[in-house]
């Protein structure tokens, strides 16, 4: 399993202009690192694994989006009942981070990521998962798509 010091062997191995915090507390939800870090809840994106027709595909969202594997599904041209949230042990076979923590890079592979729409609104500091529960990821949203790329969708109804 990876943790925060495997995914800042991977910031630095690869120049990432970001940095691992640790408010003191753990933090598996939105609104737990929000009010951990004092910042908005708009500030905090999650990274969500998908298993669409069998492959795996992370998607990165503002953390109160409710992403919809329909329009997930419509984006990549798929039934919709090909497109399935990855829970538990299948998130940590597929990424190496458990469930709460899951960064938008870094993983045991590269994965296919998408960008939810709403994320490209953020702006200043954006707080995502740390590789530990108690761990956070903080970047720039620039950074961020220079780092997992410029796929977008709109995956929120």
């Amino acid at each position: 399993m990876l943790t925060s010091n495997d995914l800042e062997r991977f910031i630095a191995a690869q120049n990432i202009a970001a940095t691992l915090v640790w408010p003191g507390v753990p933090t598996p939800t939105v609104v737990d690192a929000a009010a951990a870090l004092g910042v908005a809840p708009a500030q905090i994106i999650k990274s969500v694994l998908f298993v669409a027709d069998g492959e795996p595909v992370l998607v990165v969202a503002s953390g109160q989006a409710k992403i919809s594997s329909k329009l997930l599904a419509d984006h990549l041209g798929l039934a919709r009942r090909r497109v399935r949230v990855a829970l538990g042990e299948k998130v940590t076979a597929v990424t190496g981070y458990i469930p709460g923590s899951v960064p938008p890079f870094g993983h045991l592979q590269p994965l296919a990521t998408v960008l939810e729409a709403e994320v490209l609104a953020l702006t200043g500091d954006i707080y995502g998962g740390g590789g530990d529960l108690d761990a956070l990821l903080r970047l720039s949203l620039a950074e961020l798509r220079r780092v997992v790329g410029e796929k977008t969708a709109v995956l929120v109804e």
